[in-house]
């Protein structure tokens, strides 16, 4: 470890419901009343689609079908429009005070891209940014970041005195088929897709975790620890 590095805190959450993974969140958010302590929290989700507070309010008809296909269907207090969460895509949430990096939240978004861009990179898989906030592979999104209207307009990430919460799902070997059924954040004509689309080969969230852990350190110049959840 380098001195004066920030240091993280890494919580391997396993599978949990986003509602559940809310609440984690929070216990992690309120660690920051009395001090830094950053944490990153990683899990999978079962199935759920999830909409965003700039989401018009969908026909209980479409939300019932969402739900017959077995997902969830969750109103989330991010931006953004609707998105799909669900088993092999690797979901972080980094619960950081960026007044120990730097209090930017377009700083913060930019260096969570520029995170995956490194890890897919990795993989040998070119990925970029694009106008649209996430991660993309040519008109293929493969990184969802999501949004927040608490911060300014151009920013992204949900965002409270500086304590960061709503993170990054990065496709890994996620059932792409799931995004059919809706226009994944309202952006028609675009795709998506996965490390294992993308490799012709089967990449799971465990093949993918050390890659966006070590890009993390590299681009949020921090110290990582392996830490038990905290309830």
């Amino acid at each position: 470890m380098e001195r004066g590095r920030p240091l993280v805190e890494v919580v391997r959450l396993g599978l949990l419901s986003y509602q559940e993974a809310l609440q984690v969140q929070q216990v992690y958010v309120k660690r920051h009343q009395v001090g830094p302590a950053h944490a990153l929290l990683l899990c999978q989700h079962p199935p759920v689609y999830t909409t965003g507070i700039r989401q018009k309010a969908e026909p209980l008809s479409s939300l019932d079908r969402l739900r017959l296909l077995g997902a969830q269907v969750h109103n989330a207090d991010r931006g953004g429009l609707i998105t799909f969460h669900g088993p092999g895509q690797l979901v972080c949430y980094p619960i950081l005070n960026l007044g120990s990096f730097k209090k930017s939240v377009r700083w913060y978004v930019s260096q969570l891209e520029e995170t995956v861009i490194s890890a897919c990179r990795r993989f040998h898989v070119e990925a970029s940014r694009s106008p649209h906030t996430g991660v993309w592979v040519g008109d293929n999104k493969i990184c969802a970041i999501g949004r927040t209207a608490c911060c300014q307009p151009c920013d992204s990430i949900r965002c409270s005195r500086y304590v960061t919460s709503h993170g990054l799902a990065l496709n890994c070997n996620t059932e792409l088929s799931w995004f059919r059924h809706i226009v994944p954040c309202g952006l028609q004509g675009k795709g998506v897709t996965s490390l294992s689309a993308q490799l012709h080969r089967d990449v799971g969230v465990d093949d993918a975790v050390p890659h966006l852990l070590d890009a993390f350190a590299d681009h949020f110049h921090c110290d990582l620890v392996e830490n038990e959840p905290r309830h």
